[in-house]
Parts: C-alpha cells; structure tokens; sequence
C-alpha cells in the first residue's frame, strides 16, 4: 500500500519538470511484455538490453544468473538500472514458473522450424521473451518450454544479429505495435503509484535522511 503522503512529501522536492517527465514517461510503459536475458557473458549485451527495455518502455527486466553471476554494467546501462526493474533468478525453471505464475506465454527468440516472424506474431497476449547467450543461444530447457519461437526476418548471407541487436529490433517493433492496437497495456494506476514513489526516491540525494526526518515528524 501506498503512504500518499510520504509521496506527495517526495514530490515536493522535485522540480515540476522532473514530475511532469515522470508521468509522461509512465503513461508509456507496460508490463504487457516482459524480457528475459539468459546467462548472457558479455555484460555490456546485458546492459544494452536493459537500455533498450528502458527506451521502448517495457517495465520488467528478467536476468536469469545462473552460470556468470550477478553482473550488470552500470556505465553501459547508461541509469537505464534506475528506470526499469530487474528481476533476478538464479535458475531457468524458476524464471520460467515465476513469468508463467504472472500470466506470461514464454516466447524464445531463435531461428526455429515452428518460429513465427516478427511482423506476423500475435501481440495480444502478455509475453516474456527470453534471449539466449551470445554463442549458444538460448538453453535446451528454455526451447523445450516454450510456448512459441520467434525470429527477426532476415535477407543477408548472416543471418545471424548480436543479442542486443535482436532485443532491441524486436522490442521497439512489438512495443510500437502495442501502443497503435486497442490493447490493454498500461500500467494499472497502483503500478503508476508505486514507480512514482520508487522514482521519486532515487532521484534525491540523502533519501535516507529525508525519510527518517518525515517518519520522525510523523510520530
């Protein structure tokens, strides 16, 4: 539950610009999409998948961390870490029945003799797509659940794109398709409530001193 109060304290910190780009930029989010990055080693791809949840307003990033680590690359990510949510895992079936248990289909993004192309696939469902390792690509355990596989349409001799590529072709197609369609998509208005607060407490500095003084006012 939202302290409105504590909120509507924040806000009065920040300038009127910077709360008016909080909801402008909030009235384009969605959780309707979710990413999923798996085991990818290269942290910089990471981070530029992140940037690219960030720019096209998916809300919900997924690392699934458990062959590398926890490792993201703040300076590549460019404060994209600030804006979207990074939800951990350190398994793919935990990843994979958490998405589910939220009512996401599990999308892989490969090459696949069932795959669907990008321009064709059914945007009305609530979606996760997951992205594989730069090499590999994705798990076997990730292709086996998988409830549909999607490819980008491809016309060169490669045929072949680097993860953060693919993410961010697929992402901004999906998501511009998304605002054009009668979907319901945005974020619901708890959810605005609750990034407004979050986003309000990173962007001041000594939060934790300006939140003691206010719970301490309250007493």
């Amino acid at each position: 539950m939202i302290d409105l109060d504590y909120l509507n304290y924040l806000e009065t910190i920040l300038t009127d610009n910077r709360k008016g780009r909080f909801l402008e930029v909030l009235q384009n989010r969605t959780k309707h999409f979710t990413v999923a990055v798996e085991d990818v080693y290269q942290l910089h791809n990471t981070s530029a998948v992140m940037r690219s949840c960030e720019v096209f307003g998916v809300q919900e990033l997924n690392v699934i961390e458990e062959r590398f680590g926890k490792r993201i690359d703040k300076q590549i990510a460019m404060g994209a870490q600030k804006w979207v949510d990074v939800i951990r895992h350190d398994s793919v079936s935990g990843c994979i029945s958490s998405l589910r248990e939220k009512g996401y289909q599990i999308i892989a993004t490969t090459p696949h003799e069932k795959d669907c192309t990008l321009e064709k696939f059914d945007i009305s469902k609530p979606t996760a797509l997951f992205f594989g390792t730069e090499k590999e690509g994705l798990s076997e355990e990730v292709m086996q659940q998988a409830d549909g596989f999607l490819k980008i349409p491809m016309v060169g001799f490669t045929e072949s794109l680097n993860i953060s590529v693919s993410a961010a072709i697929i992402i901004q197609d999906l998501t511009n398709r998304l605002r054009r369609s009668d979907i319901d998509w945005k974020l619901t208005d708890a959810e605005i409530l609750e990034k407004r607060l979050d986003w309000a407490r990173k962007s001041i500095k000594n939060i934790k001193g300006i939140e003691a003084r206010y719970y301490q006012d309250k007493l």
